[in-house]
């Protein structure tokens, strides 16, 4: 963990100070290769997320519940690696570690936002799972775009109030340190800033993410129970086999996230972690899952798969065409 510098709060209001994020530990000859890595990384993630984002709204045939559902999760995606990868861009090129506190406290609640409202939509489409497969009879009256919509406008409010109220109480207290302990801003490194006893904030964060991640976890795995007793009182292996896969991806997405947020929950709570594995579980939260979470489903989902092919072989064909007319 790094050394703390003390921070005069008479001379310099918290809104003012310059923090220091921890050290990439990185050479000035290895700093070019890591950049050149990271951009590419964020431009692929970026152009995974988009071409989803728009299959999605170009295929009317994918205007559907679950289809919107994922819609909103890429929209998390994006949110959480801008909150991330544009900073780390700046660190590399300045050569500098220091950040404002209003642009930390930005990076932290982006991240954190991504982080829950990811969460909450992977619950909401367990639940869209369970209701086609469980009650497949009963599914287009009880998932209708009208609920979708309520599901997105409950999950999006909920995750601005739930992470907007964590930040508020943290900025509204004194700091008397400027070393943020991670490779970019959260709310636990910037709990670490403060001078008073901050057992209340602490207590509070925990109770806020145990209300998101209990729920959710129960949620999800209940309906997977109900979903793996239907499927084996199911007779038809043609609907198991949809069932299966449909699910599966989904579980893979929601085990991703979930083993990447739950280590670096847990690294911030043990003293003993070493800063390097901290670091690491951090990067993972912002890395695997936004680039996985495209692939897994544009892969393994037939109607965007067959919609993303579509697309590009519209494409070659409409270059090849083009190339014939100039040459002719």
């Amino acid at each position: 963990m790094g050394e703390y510098k003390s921070v005069n709060n008479s001379n310099t209001t918290r809104f003012m100070a310059i923090l220091t994020l921890e050290s990439l530990d990185m050479s000035p000859s290895s700093a070019f290769y890591i950049l050149i890595l990271s951009i590419i990384t964020y431009c692929l993630i970026l152009f995974f997320q988009f071409m989803l984002l728009v299959t999605i709204v170009v295929k009317k045939e994918l205007h559907k519940p679950m289809y919107i559902l994922l819609f909103n999760l890429s929209m998390c995606d994006i949110l959480g690696v801008t909150g991330f990868y544009p900073q780390l861009f700046n660190s590399i090129l300045s050569q500098s570690r220091e950040i404002s506190y209003p642009a930390c406290a930005f990076q932290g609640f982006l991240i954190h936002y991504y982080g829950t409202g990811s969460l909450l939509f992977l619950t909401v489409m367990a639940y869209d799972r369970y209701i086609a497969i469980c009650k497949p009879l009963r599914y287009h009256n009880l998932i209708t775009i009208g609920t979708v919509m309520k599901f997105i406008v409950f999950v999006w409010l909920a995750d601005f109030v739930i992470i907007g109220s964590s930040f508020i109480w943290t900025m509204t207290k004194e700091i008397c340190r400027t070393n943020i302990v991670d490779t970019y801003c959260n709310n636990p490194s910037l709990m670490k800033l403060i001078c008073e006893d901050t057992r209340a904030l602490n207590y509070y964060g925990l109770f806020t993410a145990n209300l998101v991640q209990i729920p959710s976890i129960l949620i999800v795995s209940l309906t997977y129970i109900k979903i793996l007793k239907t499927c084996r009182s199911t007779k038809q292996a043609q609907s198991i086999k949809k069932a299966m896969q449909t699910c599966g991806t989904h579980l893979v997405v929601f085990l991703t996230f979930e083993l990447s947020a739950s280590l670096l929950f847990i690294s911030h709570r043990l003293e003993s972690i070493a800063p390097q594995l901290r670091r690491a579980f951090g990067i993972s939260i912002v890395m695997f899952p936004p680039i996985l979470n495209p692939l897994i489903y544009g892969l393994n989902t037939r109607e965007i798969r067959q919609a993303i092919f579509k697309f590009f072989q519209k494409k070659i064909f409409f270059i090849y065409n083009s190339k014939l007319k100039v040459n002719t």
